[in-house]
């Protein structure tokens, strides 16, 4: 058994994980699918015809989603076919992007990267990591190899856009920047969540397929489910209760309902008080942070506040759970911690029904209990602006200056290699970065469309449709509502011409390491020796002591990813330690599986999950006490006439999905939602241009009146803008939208995260002539 769980017995469909279909035409069958869309992972069972995927439903025999599919999963064969998808590689000749051979590319690769390196040395080089890197198999195994080849501290991702806030405050609460509590939905008695709508977004850093469908349950249960928002989402409608919380104060009201805690002695730490330093010293960090000093920077009662609060402490069970809307705000890392300060204060961190540490499959063994190395912020920092790194990545929106803005400290980045990685429209001020990447010694982009980035590079590498691709979700099995492993192998085979994302990316590491022309399958080779080396030396490890060799011997698997994915198994908490336990975990285990095997509900895991210097949750890290001030300072700021938040819609993820045209059209529109209120005070009609101007910029986009969003908010999607010439996607240039990152000039950055201001943000409206 795998760590006293039951493992259900092998099966397989006729012919095994691809079966043939009745009632379909004779070359129709059927294959087993993780759905890489968005981070729900539901599990989809396609139908092919040849080597076209002709449909997809969902698997109800999966393990995790139970047959759950969502428009992105039912589009799943367009997106795979969509005919703009690059075929074959581009290199850049007398300007222009011409195809190529695979060995031209590469050439291509090792002869414009290496001079720089040599030239200006390692941080020369910028290499950018975009959202679609989670979803697949090779983002996740080979990028952090090509970090280690370079060796360059120019490192950018899509984090800093998104969720790097709680990467930072789990770092400084428990010693390790991914170890993030989720929510425990299917056993909480009250749901709160802050600046989240799963009903549209499907859910993030809280992977759950069917989302809605788990709030439901928590309802139907007799739970309570609050959703404080400052527009009237699909998931606020859902709620007992919403609160219009005006945007951008989100730290200000966890701080009050913290607060409250203290004040009218509701803190009870449960079990997890032998595990907490510093709750003592909270109450004063907080003292100024009552719900009336709160209340009208918030704009939200202080009887609400506390309210609030209280409804938290006597749950039975309670989770409170902040996404992107209170991650992308001046004070995000502050309002992340805070989400835990809370979790910990009424004591359902780390509790059934309250917010637990996952256990994935592939994480590493698990440890003794004890202190560990901690998390350092600030270890180095950017050339010109001098942000601060957080978990080794600088600010994705400071790239554009390290690019063109020369100083006397060191090179400006020359060279830039992207992977799957689409900032010109993903990250703020657009227009300075296009100018900047323009200007490169060279580039290189990993991408399936020649879109408003991968439009510059000098050389563009294609990945194959996602059918054609392995799947295991290595990043959102650490993030995932109950315990289970999935894998799928391709269900399509390559087709000649094309290269598997692994391959692409293993040489995209030989090219950049000096090791151009020499086996891709090394790459996988030196990673697999080096890890088993680390292991056997390792005292808590279950192979310490053996010899590398024999164990590499014994690995199994197709290829290079296939031998490390088993590797990482039997390493892991329900892995076999190769023959160490009999039952546990294998690669061969989990093809027999190929619906995925569960392993069980989530658990208790403190103090073993801890990796603080103390060895404890450190609830007050002095990198928090620092900014604290500034929290304060911003009870007393006067809040701006209009302010703008984004938008997400749940046939949408970010700007990689616009070219499919069953997930466009309809209520996904880039329009800008307004109050009737303040459309009436423009003298705005329904689909009117309005122009709305920020910091960076501005754009013109059509008017939707609606009571969704509170007066002085208005809200605009995000990864629209598709008007750019020289790229290669026919539907999203037919309605190609505005580009709302174009309104930031990417000078506001949450201090501790270096991520973008996103929501918030004041504008000035103007109604066109």
């Amino acid at each position: 058994m795998l760590a006293g769980v039951r493992v259900p017995p092998a099966h397989r469909p006729p012919g095994g994980p691809v079966s043939r279909t009745s009632g379909t035409t004779p070359d129709s069958r059927t294959a087993l699918r993780v759905c890489p869309l968005c981070e729900a992972t539901c599990g989809l069972t396609l139908t092919i015809e040849g080597t076209r995927v002709t449909g997809a439903r969902g698997d109800r025999d999966d393990v995790f989603s139970k047959g759950f599919i969502c428009p992105k999963g039912a589009s799943f064969g367009a997106a795979d076919g969509d005919p703009d998808r690059l075929r074959t590689p581009l290199v850049r000749r007398d300007g222009e992007l011409r195809e190529a051979t695979w060995e031209e590319a590469f050439d291509a690769v090792a002869a414009g990267l290496r001079p720089v390196v040599e030239r200006y040395g390692p941080h020369a080089v910028g290499v950018v990591l975009g959202n679609p890197n989670v979803h697949t198999m090779a983002g996740a195994l080979y990028p952090t190899v090509l970090l280690g080849a370079l060796r360059t501290r120019s490192v950018f991702t899509a984090s800093t856009l998104d969720q790097m806030p709680k990467h930072v405050s789990s770092g400084l609460l428990f010693g390790d920047a991914n170890a993030i509590p989720v929510p425990d939905l299917d056993h909480t008695d009250h749901l709160l969540l802050i600046g989240a709508n799963p009903l549209e977004s499907n859910g993030s850093l809280c992977t759950a397929p069917d989302f809605p469908g788990r709030l439901r349950a928590l309802r139907a249960r007799g739970g309570t489910l609050t959703v404080i928002d400052p527009r009237r989402t699909r998931t606020a409608k859902l709620a007992d209760r919403h609160v219009a919380i005006r945007p951008g104060t989100d730290a200000l009201l966890l701080a009050a309902m913290a607060h409250v805690l203290f004040e009218e002695k509701l803190v009870d730490l449960g079990a997890l008080a032998p595990h907490v330093q510093g709750v003592d010293e909270l109450p004063d960090a907080l003292r100024d942070f009552t719900p009336e000093a709160a209340s009208a920077a918030c704009d939200v009662d202080a009887g609400t506040i506390r309210e609030l609060a209280r409804e938290l402490a006597a749950a039975p069970t309670a989770a409170v759970y902040g996404r992107i809307g209170s991650c992308t705000v001046p004070h995000g890392t502050l309002a992340s911690w805070l989400v835990d300060v809370l979790n910990i204060l009424t004591g359902n961190l780390d509790r059934p029904g309250g917010a637990l540490f996952p256990t994935a499959a592939t994480d590493r063994t698990p440890r003794p209990a004890g202190p560990g190395r901690g998390f350092a912020l600030g270890r180095w920092h950017s050339r010109v602006g001098r942000h601060p790194e957080a978990k080794g990545e600088l600010p994705l929106a400071a790239l554009a200056e390290e690019i063109d803005t020369p100083t006397e400290e060191g090179s400006p980045v020359r060279a830039v290699i992207t992977v799957a990685a689409n900032p010109v429209l993903s990250a703020p001020d657009g227009l300075r970065l296009d100018k900047a990447l323009e200007s490169l010694d060279f580039m290189v982009s990993v991408d399936p469309y020649l879109n408003e980035t991968s439009r510059h590079a000098h050389v563009v590498l294609p990945p194959p449709p996602p059918s054609r691709g392995a799947h295991h979700d290595f990043a959102f099995n650490t993030l995932a509502v109950r315990n289970q492993v999935r894998y799928n192998r391709p269900a399509v085979p390559l087709e000649e011409g094309r290269m598997a994302e692994t391959e692409i990316l293993a040489r995209l590491v030989l090219a950049a390491s000096g090791m151009h022309g020499a086996d891709p399958s090394a790459v996988d080779t030196m990673v697999v020796d080096t890890t088993l080396g680390k292991a056997v030396q390792d005292p808590a490890s279950p192979v310490h002591g053996r010899a590398p060799g024999e164990l590499a011997a014994a690995l199994t698997g197709e290829n290079g990813p296939e031998r490390r994915l088993d590797m990482m198994l039997r390493l892991g908490p329900y892995g076999d330690g190769f023959g160490a336990r009999p039952d546990g975990l294998t690669l061969e285990k989990l093809l027999a599986h190929p619906h995925g095997i569960d392993l069980g509900p989530l658990t208790s895991t403190l103090p073993g999950r801890l990796k603080t210097r103390s060895g404890r949750i450190e609830l007050l890290p002095e990198p928090i006490a620092g900014d604290l001030p500034r929290l304060r300072d911003a009870l007393r700021e006067r809040p701006a006439a209009v302010v703008l938040v984004g938008r997400r819609h749940l046939r949408s993820n970010n700007s990689w999905m616009h070219n499919v045209p069953a997930l466009t059209g309809g209520s996904n529109r880039c329009t800008l939602h307004i109050h009737p209120d303040d459309a009436a005070r423009l003298g705005l009609a329904d689909g009117a241009a309005v122009r709305v101007r920020g910091a960076g910029g501005e754009v013109v986009a059509p008017a939707e009146i609606t009571d969704t969003v509170r007066r002085g908010v208005v809200s605009l999607p995000h990864g629209w803008g598709h008007d750019r010439p020289g790229t290669r996607m026919s539907h999203a240039a037919l309605d190609p939208g505005v580009n709302v990152n174009q309104l930031l000039d990417g000078s506001l950055l949450d201090p501790l995260s270096g991520t973008a201001v996103l929501n918030g943000v004041p504008v000035d409206l103007a109604a066109c002539p």
